[in-house]
This record gives structure tokens, C-alpha cells and sequence, in this order.
């Protein structure tokens, strides 16, 4: 059974039990900033686990895109991965335990709408109490209907309790395993399957999260007015069980792009070659949905793994450098589950070919600086200075480090990092306040300018669309933002035309004050919110006649009407800032 059909197959089995099908949403958060990436399904759906009626119903079900970059040193083993799928169902003060675990194992074993698993494989842990709640008597009740007490083993909060941070919905829950060796491991004890667990002989295959509490500030306080059943399956393992496989590379979920690399490489690694098509995969995800390569946040995480990327293709001894191979085998196997992939394509190997580029020659100038360092223990001296001189990333250092049994004094490489940035910021400051050379007449004409252009951009390149940094003076506006190709000057005239008519209309500038998260839910426009208030000013260009040509985030000056703005909104100049920013220099023309 290939994978797409076990995902159509889990959607199917959930609608026909009066679940709705919804779409997956974006792995950049759309309303949570306090995270970089969805890592969960029921993360996008945590307003209605805390109580919010959704418009589809009760019961839902979807195959959510997720990123997760913490165990990041184990891709290449059996079963991590950075992005991988997760098959979920959510009760909404609907059905609880019962159902929930009944529909679990039917679909996991039943052939006809199921997976066909072997039931005799199957263990299960459920939540053994502690101070927060009693023991799950009832879940384990539940289960040997099911399968032999024997092979229900309970567990602490460590392992089966769940809940998404510090604060939100949380509960006790009850996975379950598969045993995935060749001949079956049969009866065991707790500390037997532990083993096993260990050996990754036996994998967590699905989790049924019972959320009937509610967590602030980490601490349990209290229960949720509703009980709600928040279930996740791993696409990525459920596909190596239903295979017949030990490890998800040996899926066809990886079988396309793992083929690519195998054809090119010239020295064979198999880690090398998983954690290549790992992080190729996890990037052409990020990129499709609209992430770029910078040196903060997400940004920072798609730097980090086409850069990993680049130093394994290199040990695989692959000489032509062209991602395009290795996306197009991605794309392939998501086509039809993620359509979005085959239309951005080409850009997501223009993004992936620029950073990569621009990394091969830090690569191998730092490689050759690391290989002079014989001592022992790499000084933060000599790890700032591969950072700082040779834009060795200290990710690669502590990575080359270990590979020759080296370590890294990576607490002091920190402190002289902060410490240098300390010096950058007191420097940009003094130079320039809040991106303003001043606030003369000609600078704010010239800023509330710039925020037009900035949604002239959006509204003409997309969504992906956002500051990425200022500079404005009385003379001219220099603007970057992210975008990884080069803006057609046809684009840069309806730019200029939106901006202009935003002038020509003589449209009043309102200012609402609203609380930040709102502003955030309502997709009000903004760069650096961490740095704002939890109270925000808001600026809006909005015209008589209702129409809305700007909206965003600011801590001002401004025009009061862009009747203000005396002259004509002009760009000068459209050129490369930095890998995957692009540079606008503008003026207003008297």
C-alpha cells in the first residue's frame, strides 16, 4: 500500500464517522507566535480544544503538515525526520475514550478500511497518575477488549501525558506500538518492551491525547469545560509499518529523491544520504509555504538545513550541484496531496540553489581554517573567529567537531557572541533610530511611502512578502524585503501606480490601538512584534470610500493624509540584498 492511499484510506475511514475533512494548515503558524513552526496537528485547532465552536463541526480530521527541528542530530536514524505528516482526528466535546480507542485499532488492523496490521504486534502505554491526575483505569479497561492486559504496560507523565508548551489544553494519553522486527518479539515484560523501545524494535504508531485539562503557566489548573480527543499518527512511521519496512527511508516516501541522490553520489553514506533528502524534503516544504532564508527565525531554521545539506552532498562526493533533481523527486511524491509544490517548483530550486551556492565557498574556506585547529578542545576564540571571518555557522563546527572527537567551548563562543552583538546594536542605534534618519517632513512622506510600497509588494508578489529591514531619509527610502528572484521592472511600475493612487486619492491616515495578539489574528502587517507592547498602534491607510490601501504594525511618524505627500512616489533602483532579500531604493519626485 503506497503512502497516498494510507493517508486517503485514514481520511476515508474518519468521514465515514462523521468527521469533516480539513485542509492542512501552513507549517508557519498563522495565529501563534510563541512557536516557529506547527509541530503538531492539533496545534493549529487549539482555540477549539479550549472551547471555541469551529464551523465544520465536532468531529474533524485532517493530515497536517508539521516541522519539527529539535532532535535535528538523530535525522538519519529509523524513524526522525524534520517535516513529516501527522494523520489526525479531534473530538470536540463529542466522543471521548471509548470511541477514540476503539476507532484506533480498527483502523490500524481492520484490512477492509484500515491498514491490516497484525493485531499481535500491537502494545500499548497508558497514563499511570501522578498529581495532576488519577491513574487511566478506564483507557486500560478499554484496551483489553482489544488486545492482552499482558501487552498494556502504564507509564508516567513523561511519556503519556501530553500538552503543547507551558500553556493550553492538556491530558493523560495512550500510545501505541508496533513491532517492527522480522520475526515478532511476542510477550513481554514493562522493562522488555523499554528495551525494545530503546532498540527502536518497537514504534510509536499512533496517540490518542484525552484532553480534559487545561495548563497556564505550567502548572495544571484546572479542567477544560469540554472533553476533548486530540489523535496523531505519523504518516511518515505508519508508512514503514504498512511496508513492511524497519525504518522510513525505505518508503516511497523516500524513494524518489533517495534514488536522485544515489545516482549522483560518487562515495555512498547512507546517513549522509538520509540526512540529505531529509532536510531537502523539509526545505522545499518551507519554501512552498512561503519561508526564506535569513538569519532569525524561521528563516533561520531553512538556512540551517540547506546548509547541512550542502556539507553532506559534498562527503557524497556529488558534483553537479542543482537541487533540481532532488526537489522535482519531492514534488513527485506530494503532487497530488500538495499541488502548491508543483507550481512553485522552479522557485523553490532557486531558493535552495542560491543559499547553496553562497554556502559551498564559506564551507570550504571554514573547513579549511578547522582543519588547522589541533587541539582537543575548539576555544571560543577559535570558534567565533571560523564564525565572525569565515562565516563558519558554529552548528558546523560542533558537528565536525564531534565527527573527530573534538568539543567545542560552546558556552564562550556565546558570551562573545552576545557581546559583539551588543557592540552592533549600540552602533546601529547610534546611527539610526527605528529605521529614520529623522523625522523631518521629507522622511515621513517618505515612510508612510514605504509602508504603501510594502503592501503594494504583497498585494503583487504575494504573501511570502515582508520587511526584512530600512533605512529613510529626507532623500530616499532603502527597503529590503524577502523575495528570492529579481522584482520585473512591469511589477515595479504597478507598485509605483498603487502607491501613487493611494497619494492621488488623498486618503487620511487612522491610527487604532488594538491588543497585539489581535492584531496578529487579524493579519495586520508587522516585522519584530516581539519588540512591541502588548497594546499596539496600528496605521491605516484607509480612503472615503472604504478602500484599505495599507495596514500595519508601526511605531511611527506619519502623514496625516497622504494628501500630504507632495510629489510622486518613484523606484530608482530594484537590486540583491542578501540571499533570498531583495533591495527597493525610492524617492518622491517634486
Amino acid at each position: 500500500m503506497q503512502s497516498s492511499e494510507i493517508r486517503s484510506r485514514f481520511l476515508k475511514f474518519f468521514e465515514k464517522r462523521g468527521h469533516a475533512i480539513i485542509p492542512s494548515s501552513p507549517l508557519v503558524p498563522e495565529n501563534d507566535p510563541s512557536v516557529l513552526f506547527n509541530t503538531a496537528g492539533m496545534q493549529p485547532l487549539v482555540p477549539y480544544l479550549l472551547g471555541k465552536p469551529h464551523p465544520k463541526g465536532a468531529r474533524l480530521a485532517n493530515s497536517q503538515k508539521c516541522v519539527r527541528t529539535v532532535d535535528i542530530d538523530e535525522i538519519g536514524d529509523n524513524t526522525h525526520a524534520t517535516f513529516f505528516e501527522m494523520l489526525g482526528n479531534w473530538s470536540l466535546g463529542d466522543y471521548f475514550k471509548e470511541d477514540a480507542i476503539q476507532w484506533s485499532f480498527e483502523f490500524l488492523t481492520s484490512k477492509e478500511e484500515g491498514l491490516g496490521l497484525d493485531p499481535n504486534r500491537l502494545y500499548v502505554t497508558v497514563f499511570e497518575g501522578d498529581e495532576n491526575a488519577p491513574r487511566d483505569l478506564e483507557a486500560a479497561e478499554i484496551w483489553k477488549r482489544y488486545i492482552p492486559e499482558h501487552r498494556i504496560y502504564f507509564r508516567g507523565a513523561k511519556s503519556n501525558w501530553w500538552s503543547p508548551g507551558e500553556n493550553g489544553p492538556c491530558g493523560p494519553d495512550t500510545e501505541m506500538f508496533y513491532d517492527v522486527t522480522k520475526d515478532g518479539l511476542g510477550d513481554m515484560t514493562l522493562e522488555e518492551y523499554l528495551a525494545a523501545d530503546d532498540r527502536q524494535e518497537v514504534v510509536e504508531i499512533w496517540n490518542d491525547v484525552f484532553m480534559e485539562y487545561e495548563k497556564k503557566d505550567g502548572k495544571v489548573v484546572g479542567k477544560l469545560a469540554t472533553k476533548n480527543v486530540d489523535t496523531g499518527s505519523g504518516l511518515e512511521r505508519v508508512v514503514m509499518m504498512v511496508q513492511g519496512k524497519n525504518n522510513i527511508f525505505d518508503t516511497d516516501l523516500f524513494a524518489g529523491i533517495l534514488g536522485a541522490i544515489k545516482e549522483r553520489a560518487s562515495t555512498y553514506d547512507e546517513r549522509a544520504a538520509r540526512i540529505v533528502a531529509d532536510h531537502i524534503r523539509t526545505a522545499t516544504f518551507l519554501i512552498g509555504d512561503g519561508v526564506l532564508p535569513s538569519n532569525t527565525d524561521q528563516g533561520y531554521v531553512l538556512r540551517r538545513l540547506i546548509r547541512r545539506a550542502v556539507r553532506y552532498i559534498s562527503g557524497l562526493g556529488i558534483t553537479d550541484l542543482t537541487p533540481a533533481p532532488f526537489v522535482a523527486a519531492v514534488v513527485a511524491t506530494y503532487r497530488d496531496a500538495y499541488p502548491n509544490l508543483v507550481t512553485d517548483e522552479a522557485r523553490i530550486v532557486s531558493v535552495i540553489a542560491e543559499e547553496g551556492d553562497k554556502f559551498r565557498k564559506t564551507l570550504e574556506r571554514g573547513m579549511k581554517e578547522f582543519q588547522k585547529i589541533t587541539e582537543s578542545i575548539i576555544s571560543a576564540e577559535q570558534a567565533f573567529d571560523l564564525y565572525q571571518t569565515y562565516g563558519f555557522p558554529i552548528e558546523i563546527t560542533k558537528e565536525v567537531a564531534g565527527e573527530q572527537g573534538k568539543r567545542v567551548d560552546e558556552d564562550g563562543f556565546r558570551q562573545k557572541l552576545a557581546d559583539h552583538q551588543a557592540l552592533s546594536r549600540a552602533g546601529a542605534e547610534q546611527k539610526f533610530k527605528g529605521g529614520l534618519a529623522d523625522a523631518s517632513g521629507e522622511t515621513v512622506m517618505l515612510h508612510t511611502s514605504t509602508h504603501l510600497m510594502l503592501a503594494a509588494l504583497r498585494k503583487f508578489l504575494g504573501e511570502h512578502v515582508h520587511q526584512a529591514g530600512s533605512n529613510i531619509t529626507s532623500e530616499r527610502t532603502r527597503f529590503d524585503f524577502t523575495h528570492p528572484e529579481k522584482v520585473s521592472r512591469e511589477i515595479l511600475d504597478q507598485v509605483e501606480a498603487y502607491v501613487n493612487e493611494a497619494i492621488s486619492k488623498q486618503c487620511p491616515m487612522v491610527i487604532e490601538q488594538m491588543k497585539k495578539d489581535d492584531a496578529q489574528a487579524q493579519g495586520v502587517e508587522g516585522s519584530f512584534w516581539e519588540k512591541y507592547p502588548d497594546v499596539v498602534d496600528v496605521y491605516m491607510v484607509k480612503c472615503d470610500d472604504g478602500t484599505v490601501y495599507s495596514r500595519e504594525l508601526c511605531g511611527g511618524p506619519h502623514v496625516k493624509n497622504t494628501a500630504d505627500i507632495k510629489g510622486r512616489f518613484k523606484i530608482v533602483k530594484e537590486e540583491a540584498s542578501s540571499a533570498g532579500v531583495r533591495r527597493i531604493k525610492a524617492v518622491i519626485e517634486q
